[in-house]
């Protein structure tokens, strides 16, 4: 069941370097956010068991998922997940904001390549591979899937080592895998909507495909 499998990521400890640094995080806070209890603690995906789309990320944010306790709630990039699926019909509200609040997702499942927020952003090879294991129990348990859209070249490096599929990594690369379709794209983040990279127009496309 992917909730026993949601409860085993939680309870994971096998990288101390994070481990440690999203402990610390949720001690220390960002001063914004002094009054808000940190989840602190590995982050499991969230949505729909009977999901058709998989969306695979990099990793929470320090101050985004490592916060709220919810993959993609509490940054920009998370906003513009969830406002597309909204658009598009996959999540009750075009918002997500904390683990607390009703929002539903159908027919879709968000997840992250690692599961603790990393240090700059920036995990090491040893600790995507580790979370390995977490991402093929996840595609293995969501037996209705049809499509993995991954986030970023880091996320795509991850499903495609997961599906032993040879692969490279740019906006839009499609590639098949028995019945499931890999697409990738680029992250949603506020650098690449800032340089152009990614405009509303070129992201919600991405879910139209």
């Amino acid at each position: 069941m992917i909730n026993e499998l949601e409860n085993e990521i939680i309870n994971c400890n096998k990288c101390s370097r994070l481990s440690a640094y999203i402990k610390l995080v949720a001690l220390e806070k960002k001063p914004k956010y002094r009054d808000f209890e940190y989840w602190g603690k590995p982050l499991p995906g969230f949505g729909d068991p009977k999901a058709k789309l998989l969306i695979v990320g990099l990793a929470p944010a320090a101050h985004g998922g490592n916060r709220t306790g919810r993959v993609f709630t509490g940054d920009k990039s998370g906003e513009r997940v969830f406002r597309a699926l909204y658009e598009i019909g996959f999540s009750s509200s075009p918002k997500s904001e904390s683990r607390e609040d009703l929002v539903e997702l159908k027919g879709v499942y968000i997840t992250n390549a690692v599961k603790c927020a990393p240090p700059r952003n920036v995990p090491t090879i040893e600790e995507i591979t580790n979370c390995s294991y977490f991402l093929n129990r996840e595609i293995q348990l969501l037996t209705d899937l049809k499509v993995i859209l991954t986030l970023g070249r880091i996320s795509f490096e991850a499903i495609t080592y997961v599906l032993n599929v040879h692969g490279k990594f740019s906006h839009m690369a499609t590639y098949k895998v028995g019945k499931t379709t890999i697409i990738a794209s680029y992250h949603p983040s506020q650098q690449n909507f800032i340089s152009g990279r990614l405009t509303w127009e070129k992201w919600i496309n991405v879910f139209k495909k």
